[in-house]
């Protein structure tokens, strides 16, 4: 599958949401930021219901905790120990972000991520 290409002028709106996936993974280290989250989640649901005609928009995907092997997609992936067996993400450094329309998801950004064998994370 090849990674979809959103217009130029529209780039930036993977910028946002980029910004939006960091400060969500900032939240989860405060507590009681059920106010911001919401808001997040607003923003979020701006993308990809009311961004776009047709009901097409840009959705993030965290694909933390995800099993990772090399047939998938969506992930560039950086491998943390040396055992490339039952590999699992452990960290999520950009989201994938998708356009779906039509019903159709188009992956526009790839996630960057680490990925650790789950042997060796049952082993830390």
């Amino acid at each position: 599958m090849q990674v979809f290409k959103l217009p130029d002028a529209q780039k930036v709106f993977l910028d946002i949401l980029n910004q939006i996936f960091e400060i969500e993974k900032k939240l989860e280290k405060i507590q009681e930021s059920n106010t911001i989250s919401r808001n997040l989640e607003k923003l979020k649901n701006i993308f990809a219901t009311e961004l776009y005609a047709d009901q097409a928009g840009l959705i993030i995907h965290n694909p933390l905790g995800e099993n990772y092997d090399s047939t998938r997609i969506d992930c560039d992936a950086s491998i943390a120990g040396e055992s490339t067996e039952n590999l699992v993400i452990t960290e999520v450094i950009k989201p994938i972000i998708h356009y779906r329309s039509g019903g159709i998801n188009h992956i526009v950004q790839k996630a960057v991520v680490i990925v650790q064998s789950k042997d060796t994370i049952n082993q830390s």
